[in-house]
């Protein structure tokens, strides 16, 4: 089977080489040249410089790509998705399945990847929609270490479909649920805590404090993802709890190593330019505050974050104002 993928960095070329094991042929695109030289010429990860099948070919041609295969894997920063989407539209000649397996919500909108895909593809270009996320480092994943994942979808069919397109026996495990809602938001909303527990970290703090602060925003991420309309239990599943385990804990994790950069003392600008992958938990970070106020609902963890990457508050300001809230009883629902 053919698939494409939009995008081929760390995850999109270490998705490419999953596939590629489950027998498939994978085209990627990308727009940056040097990736696309170590993938066609030196069959190298444009991030890891591993060797990966020669079967996997690149090309910047966006239409190449629309034309390759009608399974489109999104893996594009969530802040370009809507562009990508909008010049692909054009470009369909047969009904597509969008895979989406970045993690992150749309600048300025707040969006899903789910709502972005369903305004910019047209009826009938649009075959499907499945969010694919979960605890997966593709440094991990790479060198083919056992991971899960959960494929979601409103259609039981797509879901089942993407679940055996990726399940490999060896060492990738796909659930699926038809949550879509909860899979997205939680694997958004995890970023933004994990680049909180990064500032503890860097601060010194020690794992007391990081254990505090990852128990609590567990609660600030099922809220948002209840208030939203998704599943408790899907925040608690892998997608949630399972995704927030390896992101706010792992130098693996860009987002913990932002925030680890802001806890040591770099201003915000200078941590996400000191990441050279795309940090979403900044953005995440800001769509968390808009839930919360829009819904009326508490998340002080959130709340302090936003005030510190606004550069309204300094790091020890707002741990300090976060530790001096009003006292009350461990309550999750």
């Amino acid at each position: 089977m053919n698939v494409s993928i939009l995008g081929g960095g760390s995850w999109g070329t270490t998705l490419a080489q999953v596939l590629t094991d489950n027998g498939n042929k994978v085209l990627i695109r990308d727009i940056n040249e040097e990736f696309i030289n170590k993938i066609n010429n030196k069959h190298l990860h444009p991030f890891f410089d591993l060797t990966i099948p020669e079967s996997i070919k690149a090309t910047s041609s966006l239409e190449e790509t629309a034309l390759f295969s009608d399974i489109i894997v999104l893996c594009v920063p969530t802040k370009v998705t809507r562009m990508v989407l909008h010049d692909l539209n054009k470009l369909i000649k047969t009904p597509k399945l969008f895979v989406n397996v970045s993690k992150g919500i749309e600048p300025s909108t707040s969006k899903r990847v789910s709502e972005i895909v369903k305004e910019e593809i047209s009826k009938e270009n649009f075959k499907g929609y499945v969010a694919l996320s979960g605890p997966s480092h593709a440094e991990e994943v790479i060198l083919r270490k056992v991971t899960s994942l959960v494929s979601a979808s409103d259609d039981a069919s797509c879901a089942k479909f993407v679940q055996e397109l990726f399940n490999n026996e060896k060492y990738l495990r796909v659930y699926t649920s038809d949550d879509v809602i909860g899979v997205e938001t939680g694997g958004a909303m995890k970023n933004a805590i994990a680049i909180v527990s990064g500032v503890l970290y860097g601060m010194g703090l020690g794992e007391n404090a990081r254990a505090f602060l990852i128990t609590r925003g567990i609660k600030e991420i099922v809220t948002i993802v209840n208030v939203l309309g998704g599943k408790m239990e899907t925040a608690y599943g892998l997608a949630g709890i399972g995704d927030l385990i390896v992101t706010a804990s792992s130098m693996n994790s860009r987002n913990f190593q932002c925030g680890l950069n802001i806890g040591k003392g770099m201003t915000i600008d200078e941590a996400i330019h000191s990441i050279t992958q795309n940090v979403e938990g900044i953005r995440a970070i800001e769509a968390g505050y808009e839930i919360g106020k829009k819904y009326n609902v508490e998340l002080p963890i959130i709340n302090a974050a936003y005030e510190v990457v606004n550069g309204k508050e300094n790091a020890k300001e707002a741990l300090k104002n976060l530790l001096s809230r009003s006292l009350k009883s461990e309550k999750y629902w």
